[in-house]
């Protein structure tokens, strides 16, 4: 019975395989994308028993592969940067449908590097818009399966209709013409825009996911701190991730002072490695919190590092309140075994204006309900506070586009949010006539935005 039961469970385990081999491949991209099989299991059992339950076995199945997939995407997200999170989730996307059999690895080859040319496509038809590139690449899909078996040969036959979506602002959407939208999968169209419109295969793989997985695996959550404090131990430093303008100091100051800890605060560089050590030792017995900043500087002190959290910080020799908290830029030299067993974080500007308005809305001090509510024109204080977030959301999101969105790219950051957003309350308060609307504007746009061009 025992042996029965077991075998009902292989689904799941199959599928966490995949997505094991999807989260360890990640280290090809980045240096600090390590984590270890002792996490990913831990993170398995804790969904085991997080997971609705069920007492018809397929429907637990599906109760258990989706909240564990789920789960893992929301840990491995904190610490992957915006420009990896679309990647991960089409690699687990792709990765389940290679397993299932639902994709062909030479189709999911070629949506990465166009196919290989064997042979010397026919004479490209008279059209402005078709290149020579994009002709070869739709020969080359004529072969690639059957549903797409003389694609060439359409798109000759019907140079129109497929210009309409090669003009389209959104081809990504937009219906493929000569009912080859019956015919071809998800993912074959995906191979189709990269050769019509290869701009555009991102927004394309954005609603492939979704498509396959859900919309939360396009939406990343915003970062929790409290939940990443509640994910960590003494013996498993927590790991800021760097990136150009990101300063976590302030989070973390206010974070700690929620939680009523002491924070010690030490910048590494030369010199600093004995201080950072002493610190350490005294936090362990106090039960205080340690943060070690710049790790990135102090290459030749991190092995001691590393010894010092294996040998000395283990549950049980110190105090559980205990916290080491790392701040690095990505280094080859970071000790793989502290980032494998860390709670990784990455603070950067999120993808999408209203994932950068929420995140405004969630960070300090935004989100302390005591000044939230401490303003006495309520009304002109909720319009003019989201006008500012908007605004910050808008410069930051240019940065994304490169010399279309600014010439130079501008490090507009979270301080610039911060100070304004003090600025705008205080103004406020300070003038219950009327609002200084020049004040505020020669402030924020001159000064703490403008200041920066």
């Amino acid at each position: 019975k025992i042996d029965a039961a077991r075998q009902g469970y292989v689904p799941v385990a199959d599928r966490a395989q995949v997505l094991f081999f999807c989260v360890s491949d990640l280290g090809n991209i980045e240096p600090m994308y390590q984590y270890s099989l002792p996490w990913f299991v831990d993170l398995f059992v804790r969904s085991i028993a997080a997971s609705e339950k069920s007492d018809d076995l397929a429907e637990r199945l599906e109760h258990l592969k989706s909240h564990f997939q789920y789960s893992l995407y929301c840990n491995v997200c904190r610490s992957l940067f915006e420009k990896d999170k679309l990647l991960f989730s089409y690699h687990v996307a792709t990765r389940v449908m290679l397993n299932a059999n639902e994709l062909e690895e030479a189709q999911a080859r070629h949506l990465l590097t166009g196919g290989v040319a064997l042979e010397d496509p026919p004479p490209k038809p008279n059209a402005a818009w078709l290149s020579d590139k994009t002709w070869a690449e739709l020969f080359r899909l004529s072969s690639l399966a059957p549903e797409l078996e003389g694609e060439h040969e359409l798109v000759a036959a019907d140079l129109d209709a497929f210009k309409e979506v090669y003009d389209s602002n959104t081809p990504e959407r937009s219906e493929m013409p000569c009912g080859l939208h019956e015919r071809i999968t998800s993912f074959q169209r995906l191979l189709l825009l990269r050769a019509i419109r290869l701009d555009k295969v991102e927004a394309g793989i954005s609603l492939f996911v979704a498509d396959r997985l859900g919309e939360r695996f396009i939406e990343p959550p915003p970062l929790n701190l409290a939940a990443c404090y509640a994910d960590s131990t003494v013996s498993a430093p927590l790991i800021f991730v760097l990136s150009p303008g990101s300063d976590p100091m302030t989070m973390l100051l206010k974070f700690a002072s929620d939680q009523g800890v002491q924070i010690d605060s030490v910048s590494l560089g030369q010199g600093q490695g004995p201080i950072a050590a002493k610190a350490m030792r005294a936090a362990f017995q106090a039960g205080s919190w340690v943060v070690l900043q710049n790790c990135h500087l102090a290459v030749s002190w991190m092995p001691t590092l590393e010894k010092i959290c294996e040998q000395e910080m283990l549950a049980g020799k110190v105090h559980e309140r205990f916290r080491l908290w790392l701040t690095s830029y990505p280094s080859l030299h970071f000790p793989v075994a502290l980032l494998q067993g860390g709670v990784k974080i990455v603070q950067e500007a999120p993808k999408g204006l209203r994932a950068n308005l929420t995140r405004s809305y969630l960070a300090d001090p935004i989100s302390d309900p005591a000044f939230f509510d401490a303003c006495t024109k309520e009304t002109e204080w909720r319009r003019l506070l989201f006008g500012l977030c908007f605004f910050h959301a808008f410069v930051q999101e240019r940065c994304s586009f490169g010399p279309l969105g600014w010439n130079i790219p501008y490090a507009f950051s979270d301080s610039d949010l911060r100070i304004s957003v003090r600025q705008l309350a205080m103004f406020l308060d300070e003038y219950p006539e009327e609002t200084p609307f020049k004040a505020l504007r020669y402030l924020t746009a001159e000064c703490n935005y403008g200041g920066r061009v």
